[in-house]
């Protein structure tokens, strides 16, 4: 499919910052990246955060007033309330009028509404959260999974994980061979719990992937793998701390910047420097996190996601769709079940 083509769905409702950094985000996606955004939930919120002159071909409103709150039990609520935005976003996909959906709400109400309505792909048994980080090597991110999805794993889930994160490197990273790892407390094959060591057997054997052995904490942003493997647990954890030092060292820079007028002109001087650095550090720049193993690109973004956020999430489901991630996903399957056979 061209990238003229692609169709996003947008929980407009979902997000601290809902109905209006959502809909700017968006209609910038639409701009730039020449998407067509159908923006789901309250069409008078919507409307009214429609920026002036705003190109209503590549910018739809699909109505619904129902949404879910973040307070709410996920499963229940995406039960009960058939019409909330989250779910209808995720029909237009079921229904083939949307490429891709994405949603800064309730992440737990995401991916119980992808299950419900997209379903798992074959072979699949838990779908997991990937998120991209940054690493020392510029241009080189690696890919975490699961970073909240699945609290407790068994070991065929984890490989799972390493087979659906090859899969979405090698074909939207662009990464030709990723080096698949392990999160674990040591270097060494014998080191771990029971879940980290039945799971590095079954790495160290699947012919499909290049695992290439446990990864520390701290070679977590080396740059030395492209995929890293946990359960969500230890994963969710792993975010959140990683996102918090990037903030702290961005806040510690700009402290630490000369004052006065000799401050300012350095800063002048650094501006490309921390714009750069800012860019490789800062979650917003990444937009989202995707749910991979659901038939069907889904995108789930930060509770405090603002415009930029929301337009690099969108970025992100273009490039999974223009690559075609969701067939690549599907062949990797077929193959994996026929050599189980």
């Amino acid at each position: 499919m061209g990238s003229t083509g692609v169709r996003i769905a947008i929980d407009a409702m979902g997000g601290d910052h809902a109905p209006n950094e959502i809909v700017a985000g968006a209609v910038r996606a639409s701009e730039e990246l020449g998407v067509k955004v159908l923006l789901v939930g309250d069409p008078q919120q919507i409307a009214s955060a429609l920026p002036p002159k705003t190109n209503l071909e590549r910018v739809e409103i699909v109505p619904t007033e129902e949404a879910i709150a973040m307070d709410e039990e996920p499963l229940n609520a995406v039960r009960r309330k058939r019409k909330a935005s989250i779910n209808v976003a995720m029909d237009l996909v079921k229904q083939q009028q949307a490429d891709a959906v994405f949603s800064a709400g309730h992440s737990g109400a995401a991916m119980a509404s992808a299950l419900l309505r997209l379903g798992r792909l074959p072979g699949v048994d838990r779908p997991a959260i990937g998120t991209v980080f940054p690493t020392v090597k510029a241009g080189k991110p690696v890919l975490i999974l699961d970073v909240g999805a699945n609290v407790d794993c068994r070991p065929k889930f984890l490989e799972q994980f390493a087979v659906v994160g090859s899969t979405y490197s090698k074909y939207v990273l662009g990464t030709d061979e990723p080096k698949v790892g392990l999160l674990n407390i040591g270097e060494e094959d014998t080191k771990g719990n029971e879940l980290a060591l039945r799971t590095h057997e079954l790495l160290r054997a699947n012919p499909h992937i290049q695992f290439i052995g446990n990864a520390e904490g701290r070679d977590v942003l080396s740059g030395e793998f492209d995929v890293i493997v946990c359960d969500g647990f230890v994963g969710n954890i792993l975010l959140k701390f990683a996102e918090a030092v990037g903030g702290v060292i961005l806040q510690i820079l700009r402290e630490e910047l000369p004052q006065g007028l000799h401050g300012q002109i350095g800063t002048a001087i650094l501006k490309p420097n921390l714009k750069r650095i800012k860019q490789r550090m800062d979650h917003a720049e990444h937009g989202g996190a995707l749910l991979l193993g659901v038939s069907g690109v889904c995108l789930i973004g930060h509770g405090s996601s603002q415009a930029p956020s929301v337009f690099n999430a969108i970025r992100m489901a273009k490039e999974a769709v223009d690559n075609q991630v969701m067939q690549q996903l599907q062949s990797q399957y077929e193959i994996l079940h026929n050599s189980s056979d």
